[in-house]
């Protein structure tokens, strides 16, 4: 019995010297990693250890949506790696840099001036390096080089949609959406990073064992209503307006007028967010569809005709006396070309953009009447559309009581607004008198896999019914017999649709100048059961005085792909 206890207690006594053993080993190791090698591990840490830097941007996704509901990606994180190196490890700095020119590009002058630095511990010297090629630098076993992985943003479809997604930028030292969606939601898509070091793997196992990961926030991707042939086909029209008249700005949205979802939407000047540092004018990143204002000019006439026949002031076979000129508060406004018509039915107001007539239809509604129609309509009023940098139409002159500025608000001159505000206002016709709201998010993709749906709620009512129906009726007689001398009319589909030609006001007030001009065209379609609105404007287009002939036929062009595209059935 005490034979057997004497060797029980020395058998604990072995396991307990080499527990200890064990443990002064691991202390002894930790001491030799973290204090004898200290520095050599502080100069190896980035590229053997850390999966992300502490700057690396990380961020959810933007996506497209394809009409059958296939989601393309917009804007994504790409993973990769970025190239430093252990300056007082160079030591051929020469043929370093030549085996890595290789395989990746990098900055000479940066390199070499990096390599002198041999009291830092780390330098980077190269970016946005692929697996494959990392993979053959490491292969080739360079002294003081070091491979540290990484992550950035980038825009595949790009430049589709430039101004919509917009794009990532410095703010600071840190990244953040500083443009389009990037920004106006950059609370839901940025995130943590999604690695951290754990400070034992060296000693017990490899780099895949050293990363773990972080549990992500309950932010999610954005998924858009932009339709990517849609916005591509807007685009390549907008191109060809920007080569044939040369304008200051060309742009369009298209929207379904029922629900506010913004299909497509463009601009010309453009950029690509992929390399946003290249552009020299910084102006171009403005979405001028969203931020900037315009006089709108005769689009605004199917507006102020419907808050005529809305109120009874005129009917559909009211006329007028068109005198070609005429004084208000002292000042003589004119149609377009000066000349009278006479007697002329309200049809003609539209089909011949009379001013004169426009003109007419508010000193029937009178003038705080037609001032409620305007503020009805939401224009000087922001949409509250989901993009950053909203600007706000400018409507005061109709606050003044002046009969001139009445008179040329009625055919969209003395107010400016917004193109969103406009295409809001229009809609109103195409949606049975009630206001949408404009939208590009659809929905939330959350980490979960669930999607929260983003619908936001109709706007208010601007027009009955039997309004808006009367109104689309004239609209469609413009397209099919005024427009063009109507050489544009589609036999199957009835369009309703309206020309703008404004004259742009000289910057320090006080007039407008003679010849420079912006366009507008709105249509939607088919014009009693409207799924689309299409609206564009040119500001300053040279070789062509009227809207007519800039923009008509390329409103046709989308409105042809559309109809073909979504296969439309026919409505007559």
């Amino acid at each position: 019995m005490r034979k057997s206890l004497t060797g029980f207690v020395g058998r604990v006594r072995l396991l307990s010297a080499l527990f200890i053993l064990v443990a002064v080993l691991l202390t002894a190791r930790l001491y030799f990693v973290q204090i004898v090698k200290s520095e050599e591990h502080l100069r190896s840490a980035e590229g053997q250890y850390i999966g992300f830097p502490t700057e690396a941007e990380d961020r959810w996704d933007i996506f497209f949506s394809k009409k059958e509901g296939d989601l393309v990606a917009a804007a994504l994180m790409q993973a990769g790696w970025r190239i430093a190196i252990v300056p007082k490890d160079i030591a051929e700095p020469e043929q370093v840099f030549a085996k890595l020119s290789e395989f990746a590009s990098l900055d000479r002058d940066r390199f070499f001036a990096s390599t002198a630095k041999v009291d830092d511990p780390y330098e980077e010297v190269g970016y946005r390096v692929s697996d494959a090629t990392a993979k053959r630098i490491r292969a080739q076993k360079l002294p003081g080089v070091v491979l540290v992985q990484d992550q950035w943003r980038t825009y595949p479809g790009s430049p589709l949609a430039a101004h919509t997604v917009g794009f990532v930028g410095y703010q600071g030292d840190r990244k953040v959406g500083v443009y389009g969606l990037e920004r106006s939601f950059e609370k839901t898509l940025a995130k943590s990073s999604s690695s951290y070091v754990n400070p034992f793997a060296e000693i017990f196992t490899n780099i895949e064992a050293a990363l773990s990961p972080v549990p992500a926030d309950n932010h999610g991707s954005l998924i858009t209503s932009i339709e990517p042939q849609v916005e591509a086909r807007l685009e390549e029209v907008l191109n060809s307006v920007v080569k044939t008249y040369t304008p200051k700005v060309a742009a369009g949205i298209v929207m379904n007028p029922r629900t506010g979802e913004i299909i497509a939407m463009a601009a010309r000047p453009g950029f690509d967010p992929n390399t946003y540092g290249t552009v020299s004018d910084i102006s171009v990143f403005r979405n001028p569809l969203v931020e900037s204002v315009y006089e709108m000019g005769s689009i605004m006439k199917p507006l102020t005709i419907a808050a005529g026949l809305d109120v009874g002031a005129i009917t559909p076979d009211s006329t007028y006396d068109d005198k070609g000129c005429i004084k208000k508060s002292g000042k003589e406004f004119c149609n377009y070309d000066n000349k009278a018509r006479g007697v002329v039915p309200i049809q003609e107001i539209l089909n011949q953009s009379l001013n004169l007539g426009a003109s007419y239809v508010v000193d029937r509604i009178g003038h705080n009447i037609f001032r409620e129609y305007v503020h009805a309509y939401g224009l000087g009023e922001k949409t509250g559309i989901d993009l950053p940098n909203e600007g706000k139409g400018m409507i005061r002159t109709i606050d003044r009581g002046y009969d001139i500025d009445y008179a040329s608000a009625s055919f969209g001159q003395s107010i400016a607004v917004t193109a969103l505000e406009m295409i809001r206002g229009l809609s109103a016709l195409a949606n049975d008198g009630v206001l949408p709201s404009p939208h590009v998010v659809r929905g939330i993709r959350l980490e979960s896999g669930i999607v929260r749906e983003i619908t936001p709620a109709q706007g208010p009512r601007a027009l009955k019914s039997e309004t808006v129906q009367t109104v689309s009726d004239m609209l469609v007689k413009v397209f099919d017999t005024a427009l063009l001398g109507g050489v544009l009319k589609q036999e199957h589909y009835s369009i309703a649709a309206k020309t703008g030609t404004a004259q742009i006001a000289l910057p320090q007030g006080g007039g407008y100048y003679k010849d420079r001009f912006l366009h507008s065209f709105f249509g939607y379609f088919p014009a009693h059961d409207p799924q689309f609105i299409v609206f564009l404007i040119a500001v300053e287009p040279h070789g062509a005085q009227f809207a007519s002939a800039t923009l008509a036929r390329p409103f046709l062009d989308i409105a042809k792909f559309l109809i073909n595209y979504y296969n439309v059935p026919p409505d007559r």
